[in-house]
């Protein structure tokens, strides 16, 4: 085995053991604590980048290191809080892991974990909210997030209280993927929904054409079955 897989292996069954403790996992000389020192070494280093895209790079290069700790606390964890893994989950939505992001969502909304200190947003909203703004930026350059990303973030977080712009937001996004997969009807959902949460989100015009190609649809599809029989 090499020092790199046994390291790996050191650091998850570390996580697996912590895990199962019942009390908080904050103890002196834990893995947990080991975890948090690494965290905010790296964390000083990306104070230091001015780029988010560059800061985004860079996650991408430290988040493999986490990986084994995230990993046994997802199969083993009892739903103790903790600020590590909740920043991975941040940190791997900036860096496009987005269903490794929503693996860590689904773990910390089960067990109601809290964000991170400093973080005044709910999990919930978190969640949402950073995913949809990614969806954005990613529509912006024409890489659209893909449909499953957006389809269980809202899934995850229908339940979760947040405010209207930040639902409507995530709807608005998930309209969008919903009509550019070919789902006119869905999204044309979506988009009423978003508008009902907040009259400003961005969607009449698009929503209008849409609707005007569904009506044009379903003419089509009358005039069809009115044809006569030959």
């Amino acid at each position: 085995m090499s020092s790199s897989i046994f390291r790996r292996h050191v650091i998850r069954m570390g996580a697996e053991k912590d895990a199962q403790q019942r009390d908080p996992i904050m103890q002196t000389g834990t893995a947990y604590t080991q975890m948090t020192l690494m965290m905010n070494a790296d964390r000083r280093r990306l104070k230091r980048i001015q780029s988010f895209e560059r800061k985004a790079s860079v996650k991408r290069e430290m988040l493999p290191n986490y990986a084994p700790w995230v990993a046994g606390i997802l199969a083993s964890g009892k739903g103790q809080q903790d600020d590590v893994t909740m920043r991975v989950m941040l940190w791997r939505i900036d860096a496009g892991d987005y269903h490794g992001a929503l693996d860590i969502a689904d773990y910390a909304l089960r067990y109601d974990l809290n964000m991170p200190d400093k973080h005044t947003r709910t999990t919930g909203c978190a969640i949402a909210e950073e995913i949809a703004d990614q969806a954005e930026k990613q529509y912006a350059a024409k890489t659209p997030m893909p449909l499953d990303v957006l389809t269980r973030t809202m899934a995850l977080t229908i339940d979760e209280d947040m405010p209207d712009q930040v639902r409507a937001n995530l709807y608005k996004w998930l309209g969008y993927a919903q009509r550019d997969n070919n789902q006119p009807q869905p999204a044309t959902c979506s988009w009423l929904r978003a508008l009902e949460l907040n009259d400003r989100v961005g969607v009449k015009k698009d929503l209008q054409q849409l609707e005007k190609y569904l009506e044009k649809q379903q003419e089509t599809a009358t005039e069809q079955q009115n044809e006569p029989l030959r």
